[in-house]
């Protein structure tokens, strides 16, 4: 069989995602080597994800080396993939997925709604952010950078009262013992392509594209196509609350999206059904931006956007 080697960020996580796509590779008879590539958004670890701004911060380095053929596949977390894949390279797989919502991690509050006034919380996104103060705006939000253990370690150290995190790393890395409350994707909309993972490889490389081919989860591809064509629609990016989260209902898509202000004075949430999972998060997409999310993205963006036209 085939001698394959994988791509991926050195954290625990990337790790855990890497080895497990390799075992399933092995599985069937290939060899497997990973090989770890230090991204941008690795060394960059003091700032805000937000005020970092860079396009492809966890995923340009790995597309270099995959170009080089250094690598011949790349995993990824397909939240941290920018919407419109780099030229040369497609989506080989998106793996079966896992629960895509944020969860709530603290040492002496049992949910949100527990926490005291003025409760210090740590997140690393606006979108959370957003959600969060509107919520509950009495609570002093901190950006909460680095690695899972990390975050963990300073909820555990007392830095902070609770955290947010995605349940899928803590669930990955069996680390679940500090989760108090999943949150419902109706209070805080998950980020488009949470939960799941990537398998990037070279354009037109066939033969690696025909071994990945048994990896692809059929539901994990549609909701995570529809989530990212919404993203899309909305011009993406990390510097806007944008949330996304679709799922399977009777063979239906059924899609939630918020876009909102990031001081969360104004969220704007909507949902759709289709079957199409491009054409449900365009129209679900051009829905927000009719309501007022137009001027949330302009607000953000600094440039005036055009609203799309009706076919």
């Amino acid at each position: 069989m085939a001698r394959l080697r994988i791509g991926s960020r050195g954290s625990q996580l990337a790790l855990w995602q890497a080895n497990h796509i390799a075992a399933l590779l092995r599985g069937r008879g290939n060899e497997v080597e990973i090989e770890i590539i230090k991204t941008i958004g690795d060394k960059i670890t003091d700032v805000p994800l937000a005020k970092v701004g860079t396009k492809g911060m966890f995923t340009k380095e790995i597309e270099e080396a995959l170009a080089a053929g250094r690598v011949d596949l790349a995993v990824h977390s397909l939240k941290d993939l920018p919407t419109e894949i780099t030229s040369g390279f497609e989506i080989a797989a998106v793996p079966k997925r896992d629960d895509p919502r944020d969860v709530f991690c603290s040492r002496k509050y049992a949910s949100i709604e527990a926490l005291p006034k003025a409760a210090r919380v740590g997140t690393s996104s606006l979108r959370r952010q957003a959600q969060l103060k509107a919520l509950r705006a009495d609570l002093d939000l901190h950006p909460l950078r680095g690695n899972v253990d990390t975050r963990l370690a300073k909820l555990e150290g007392g830095e902070y009262d609770a955290v947010i995190l995605a349940a899928a790393g803590l669930n990955r890395l069996g680390k679940t013992e500090s989760i108090k409350q999943f949150i419902s994707a109706d209070v805080m909309c998950p980020a488009a392509g949470q939960g799941a993972l990537a398998v990037e490889v070279r354009a037109r490389d066939t033969a690696t594209l025909q071994l990945l081919t048994f990896l692809d989860d059929s539901d994990a591809r549609a909701t995570t196509i529809c989530e990212r064509a919404l993203l899309g629609r909305l011009g993406g990016g990390c510097q806007v609350p944008i949330g996304a989260m679709a799922e399977m209902r009777s063979g239906r898509l059924h899609l939630r999206a918020v876009v909102a202000n990031p001081d969360g004075s104004l969220v704007l949430r909507e949902s759709g059904d289709g079957e199409d999972p491009v054409q449900l998060g365009e129209s679900v997409g051009d829905a927000l931006l009719r309501r007022g999310g137009k001027a949330i993205l302009e607000a953000v963006y600094g440039q005036k956007m055009a609203l799309p036209q009706p076919p």
